[in-house]
């Protein structure tokens, strides 16, 4: 069973860390049960796994117009799942390279209990299409990227999270909904919340922020960090956290990582090459 409401005040701490055959499933704790600890064995035999080191500059978004400050509250609007099972399900459709570049294999699932428009097949319809997109990541000709449908063989999950599991996953300190990109289990965790109602700064455009999300998201999965807008006027880089603003000064007050108050404020972008054609 799944439960919608309009407007949560959760979200997770900013976690570098933001999707098998059919129906594999991982199990993740939800919020309301404690951790499972590992024993001394467990956690020897374990090894923290490397980030990645980018190929090229993280993206500067390119030029744009002027935006006014925003915040970082979730829009009303659709409803979304609140609470999933904690175990996801891959949505088949392998397919062949596409890109040039260091190949970077992805799975896509939907958690178990999540109900969304389009249903999963119209979710990695989405994914697939963005990352296909000459404007994603393959614009750098320095990343190629190609959908398996074994998770546990794929570099990167790309996950579409209920919100309470995101939350659980993630983390939460700041109280505003966001994605988050897990690397100890090289999974992009998006937010259902997010994924149904997008950001205030994308003014309504909400195929644009879920492109702007996994674009993001998978950017952290490559090895970027965040960054802050870099001129009044110009598109925000797309590993702007744009999820709760497009201004410097905004994001600073939040407490959000890599931005300086310097009064900067840049325009809505989903991109990391926006001026690819």
């Amino acid at each position: 069973m799944s439960s919608y409401g309009w407007r949560v005040y959760a979200l997770p701490v900013l976690v570098m860390l933001t999707g098998l055959a059919v129906l594999t499933k991982l199990t993740v704790l939800d919020s309301a049960r404690a951790p499972i600890s590992e024993t001394p064995a467990q956690a020897g035999q374990q090894q923290a796994p490397q980030q990645p080191e980018p190929l090229i500059p993280n993206p500067d978004g390119g030029d744009g117009f002027a935006a006014a400050k925003v915040p970082a509250e979730l829009p009303g609007g659709e409803p979304f799942t609140e609470q999933g099972n904690g175990t996801w399900t891959v949505v088949p459709g392998a397919g062949p390279q596409f890109g040039t570049g260091r190949l970077v294999t992805y799975s896509v699932e939907v958690e178990d209990g999540v109900e969304l428009v389009g249903g999963p097949e119209g979710f990695a319809t989405t994914v697939d299409a963005t990352l296909q997109n000459p404007k994603s990541w393959i614009g750098s000709g320095e990343y190629a990227f190609q959908r398996l449908d074994d998770p546990q063989a794929a570099d990167i999950r790309i996950t579409l999270t209920s919100q309470l599991t995101q939350r659980a996953m993630c983390g939460l300190v700041i109280p505003y909904d966001a994605s988050c990109w897990k690397s100890e289990l090289n999974q992009v965790v998006l937010n259902t919340a997010r994924w149904a109602r997008g950001a205030v700064a994308f003014q309504g455009n909400v195929v644009q922020y879920q492109q702007y999300m996994v674009n993001h998201e998978v950017g952290h999965g490559l090895g970027f960090p965040h960054i802050g807008c870099e001129e009044t006027g110009r598109l925000a880089p797309v590993m702007m956290q744009q999820t709760w603003g497009l201004a410097n000064d905004y994001l600073a007050a939040l407490g959000t990582d890599g931005v300086t108050a310097d009064g900067k404020v840049c325009e809505p972008n989903a991109w990391p090459f926006p001026t690819v054609e």
